[in-house]
């Protein structure tokens, strides 16, 4: 708002205003006098433009967004604790601690012989993408073989500023109270692990409500966070019974999005020298980030389409990749519509 008050303008300003008549050249009292309180003025308006851009929340720095976020009731997520699934040769006592590369693993409980739920002792969503033999921290009698085998509730970092900024703004949209439908979306994404949330009224008749979840990266969850979001939200063994987040009398079920797979045929021609082996890593990496950012809108729409012409777009944009023609996804020359509770997921990729 002030871009207009530096020191240079104001000085001449000053300068402009003092009797041509008198010395107003560079190192004359009169410059001299003026130069210095110029300056002071330029950084008083430097301080209020940041005053002013720290008073709105669509342009506040993270601290002060806090700030304004508190006085919705709002706070940032904190970062959460990854948990994952092992599987040992023996039945390890809980609170065991184990080595997975560069993150260690606390045993919390047993969901199978042999098999152990386990979480991170780092927070965030570093943990995330790593898997494989486990090493022990402390020696188990017995103990020959241990592997992480899957991440099944992701770690989340704590929730980044923009992010934060746009569930403040969206707050004054959609006002939440009584548990309607913006509070049960809003506690439900809230929890660690969950990405989307689409609730349902009287899917089973009245006073039942039905929620159907996506994980963090926006994919059809594991059966863990399920179980782990439904015990939150409202019990089985107490259902209706307001034990949970829900409210009394409401019988809530939490379901998981279903994955739809995207079969994917087409014609490559590649740059002299590559081939399809060189440029599938690429491939497949590209269409995870359109289905994760598609997916990422699941909970706003009605039904997501996977477009054609956004694959051929994102495809044709690789290195190595300089034509593509007939491509066709789940044997169809079009956009493919997913059901209401569907989320995109990569499936085969043939080029022909």
């Amino acid at each position: 708002m002030y871009e207009d008050k530096t020191y240079e303008s104001i000085l001449r300003d000053k300068l402009a205003r003092v009797e041509a008549s008198l010395d107003k050249r560079e190192g004359s009292i009169i410059f001299d006098a003026l130069a210095p309180n110029s300056l002071e003025s330029a950084m008083i308006y430097d301080a209020l433009d940041i005053v002013l851009n720290e008073t709105f929340a669509d342009t506040s720095s993270r601290v002060y967004l806090i700030k304004r976020c508190r006085e919705r009731g709002i706070t940032p997520l904190p970062a959460t604790y990854a948990k994952g699934r092992g599987a040992f040769n023996i039945n390890v006592p809980a609170g065991s601690r184990f080595s997975c590369a560069k993150y260690n693993w606390v045993v919390t409980e047993q969901v199978g012989e042999g098999e152990f739920l386990l979480v991170c002792e780092t927070a965030g969503a570093g943990p995330n993408g790593y898997t494989g033999q486990l090493i022990p921290i402390e020696y188990i009698d017995g103990l020959t073989t241990a592997e992480l085998t899957a991440i099944v509730v992701n770690g989340e970092d704590e929730e980044p500023t923009e992010t934060l900024r746009l569930r403040y703004l969206n707050s004054f949209k959609n006002q939440s109270y009584g548990f309607n439908r913006a509070q049960y979306i809003a506690v439900t994404e809230a929890l660690p692990g969950v990405g989307g949330c689409k609730p349902y009224r009287a899917w089973r008749g009245p006073g039942t409500v039905k929620l159907v979840i996506t994980d963090s990266n926006y994919a059809p969850p594991s059966e863990e966070l399920i179980n782990t979001v439904q015990t939150a939200i409202d019990p089985t063994q107490n259902g209706g019974e307001g034990v949970g987040l829900a409210p009394i009398d409401h019988e809530v079920t939490v379901a998981g999005a279903e994955g739809a797979p995207v079969n994917i045929f087409t014609n490559l021609t590649f740059a002299p020298g590559r081939s399809l082996d060189d440029c599938m890593p690429r491939i497949e990496e590209t269409l995870d980030a359109y289905y994760k950012e598609l997916n990422s809108t699941w909970s706003t729409e009605q039904n997501l389409i996977i477009r054609l012409s956004q694959i051929e777009a994102r495809l044709l944009a690789l290195d190595g990749i300089v034509d593509i023609s007939g491509t066709t996804l789940n044997d169809g020359t079009g956009n493919v519509v997913l059901g209401p509770d569907a989320v995109a997921v990569r499936g085969s990729f043939v080029s022909g």
